[in-house]
């Protein structure tokens, strides 16, 4: 190693990440995450929640999900993929019935 040069070892906090994140599309109520996927998928499909529709749900619900990394069970990952299809089904229901308004 040269001179002058020192390895840094990197330090893991536990942080709460989560409450630390702020966003103007998307105001989650506290715990919805730990729920069941159809509560989860229809809490963030309203405009409520999201204001500017369900696809800003399915963007926060993909940030939780990528952002819990290996931290998720498999349980718990399993119930939010889960919700993720069922919020993905409300989304293509939701624009096919906007496309045959406007035919």
């Amino acid at each position: 190693m040269p001179a002058g040069r020192q390895k840094r070892k990197k330090t893991i906090k536990n942080k709460k990440w989560i409450a630390q994140v702020k966003t103007v599309s998307t105001f989650p109520p506290p715990g919805l995450f730990t729920k069941d996927a159809s509560t989860i998928a229809k809490s963030l499909a309203s405009k409520k929640v999201s204001p500017k529709g369900p696809q800003s749900g399915m963007r926060m619900l993909n940030y939780f999900i990528n952002r819990a990394g290996r931290g998720l069970s498999a349980s718990r990952r399993a119930e939010l993929e889960r919700a993720k299809s069922l919020l993905s089904k409300r989304i293509r229901e939701k624009n096919q019935s906007g496309r045959k308004r406007a035919a």
